[in-house]
C-alpha cells in the first residue's frame, strides 16, 4: 500500500462513498468503472473459496490504493467489503487511465508503487506457503511485529489462510 500514488489523485475529479461495515464495494466479476482510494476505515479486497473459506488479498487503510491493478482489466478479480465503517474516493477508470498515458511522471509513480505491490504479495504468498499454522504465524510477525488487538484475529486468520480456531490455538501455546 502507498500514499506515494494518493497525492497523484487529488487533481482528479472524484465522488466520494461512505461504507457500513459489512458492505461491498464491488463484487467479483463487476465491470471495473472506477479506481479507490480509501480515505478513512479499511476496506479488504476478499476471493471466497469452498465453504465459505475467505482469504485476504489487500487491507487498504487511509490514503491506500485499492485494487490497483484493475486499472488494466474490464472486470473486477473479487471482492471488496469494508471491514469498517469506511470512506473511499472514487475516480473514473478512465480519468486514470488518461492520467497514465498523458503524464510520464505520473506513470513512473505508478509502477514503482505496482513494484512494492508485488514484493508484498510475495511475501504474502510465501506467508501462504508455509504448512503449519505457527510457521504463518511467525513469518507474519517478523513483518508486522506484534499480535494485532484480539477483536480482529478472525482477520488475521483470514489473512494467514487459516481458520480462527486454529490461530487462537495456536496463540494460546504461546501465551
Amino acid at each position: 500500500m502507498i500514499t506515494v500514488m494518493s497525492d497523484s489523485f487529488f487533481d482528479l475529479p472524484s465522488t466520494e462513498r461512505v461504507l457500513r461495515k459489512g458492505r461491498y464495494l464491488f463484487h467479483q466479476s463487476d465491470a471495473v468503472q472506477y479506481m479507490f482510494q480509501i480515505v478513512e476505515g479499511e476496506v479488504q479486497l476478499i476471493r471466497r473459496h469452498r465453504q465459505c473459506h475467505k482469504l485476504i488479498l489487500q487491507r487498504g487503510g487511509r490514503g491506500n490504493i485499492l485494487a490497483e491493478a484493475s486499472l488494466f482489466t474490464d472486470t473486477c478479480h473479487c471482492d471488496a467489503v469494508a471491514a469498517e465503517v469506511a470512506k473511499v474516493r472514487c475516480f473514473s477508470r478512465k480519468d486514470v487511465l488518461t492520467q497514465f498515458e498523458d503524464n510520464p511522471a505520473f506513470a513512473k509513480r505508478w509502477a514503482i508503487h505496482l513494484a512494492n505491490e508485488v514484493r508484498s504479495a510475495r511475501f504474502k504468498a510465501e506467508v501462504l506457503s508455509q504448512h503449519k499454522v505457527a510457521q504463518r504465524l511467525d513469518m507474519w510477525l517478523l513483518q508486522n511485529g506484534v499480535l494485532p488487538d484480539k477483536g480482529t484475529w478472525k482477520q488475521l486468520a483470514a489473512e494467514i489462510g487459516t481458520s480462527p480456531e486454529a490461530l487462537y490455538r495456536e496463540i494460546a501455546k504461546r501465551n
